[in-house]
């Protein structure tokens, strides 16, 4: 098995507890309480301006052009993505502003930025790749159960259940694979760690905007 199969098989008891948690679980039932949604709707706009720069700082430090071009244009969409959040998902769901970045949020970008500045690329390559793939999976998962007609979510779930956002995912996951089959062991074992910490980092995301996890 490559590198990505491996390392996705130490989290699948953790993506199981994301899709069974009630957050992914009313998502899914179109009956999540419209002030978690909201709440998650401004903390993911803060969060995908700073992983777009996280994005891009890896860009800037690839190995090889192609590497490059494909991490300026993930930075690029996620950067895009946040806009139309900003614009389209803020009118749907009556939100005005951003607001503050609260202590998960806070804690899962700097972690990004701080991975993508200072360790090894292909650390940081790995530390953003569950972004990219439990979202494509999640949102996989949900498209296989909602009623569209009725569900006030699609959108959001449309967004991550597409062709588009699937071809970019598993170009995500071959360039991490490369840069795995490339790298020393001890490499290989730091991106397995980063990868292992961002996935659960998605699964507190999504509590903490259940739970309104806010500053005290």
């Amino acid at each position: 098995m490559n590198w990505s199969e491996i390392t996705w098989n130490q989290i699948e008891n953790n993506y199981q507890s994301i899709l069974d948690m009630p957050f992914i679980t009313e998502l899914a039932a179109g009956n999540l309480p419209i002030h978690k949604f909201q709440f998650y709707m401004a903390q993911d706009s803060l969060y995908l301006e700073h992983f777009g720069r996280a994005l891009a700082l890896i860009a800037a430090r690839a190995n090889d052009v192609d590497t490059t071009l494909n991490y300026i244009k993930y930075a690029e969409t996620a950067i895009v993505v946040e806009n139309a959040l900003h614009h389209a998902y803020f009118q749907d769901f009556g939100l005005t502003e951003k607001g503050t970045m609260q202590p998960v949020c806070h804690h899962y970008v700097h972690f990004l930025k701080s991975t993508a500045a200072l360790d090894a690329v292909e650390i940081a390559m790995a530390a953003v790749l569950p972004c990219f793939w439990i979202y494509k999976k999640v949102g996989d998962h949900i498209l296989n159960q909602v009623n569209s007609s009725s569900n006030p979510y699609q959108k959001w779930i449309d967004t991550y259940g597409g062709e588009d956002f699937a071809t970019a995912v598993q170009q995500a996951i071959d360039l991490c694979d490369k840069a795995a089959a490339e790298a020393s062991p001890t490499i290989r074992e730091k991106m397995t760690e980063a990868f292992i910490t961002a996935s659960k980092m998605e699964y507190y995301f999504w509590e903490a905007a259940y739970d309104i996890k806010s500053w005290i």
